[in-house]
């Protein structure tokens, strides 16, 4: 019983340590791309026009509502 426990355990906690890396690593690659590449992401600004947005994602919609499987 011990044994299945503190194998559990460890396991767990080798995967738990690992996503925590993994995450100070993702976040340390997305502020070095920012540093190095400011103008490359651009939230703020979009080229398309309200309208022509709006009526794509409601084709989109109403594709996807009558869609036959």
């Amino acid at each position: 019983m011990q044994l299945g426990l503190e194998l559990i355990l460890m396991g767990m906690g080798t995967v738990f340590s690992f996503l925590v890396i993994l995450v100070f690593c993702i976040n340390i690659m997305s502020k070095v791309v920012s540093l190095l590449e400011p103008d490359s992401i651009e939230t703020d600004q979009n080229n398309i026009p309200d309208e022509t947005l709006i009526a794509v994602i409601s084709a989109a919609i109403h594709q996807h509502r009558h869609k036959k499987l």
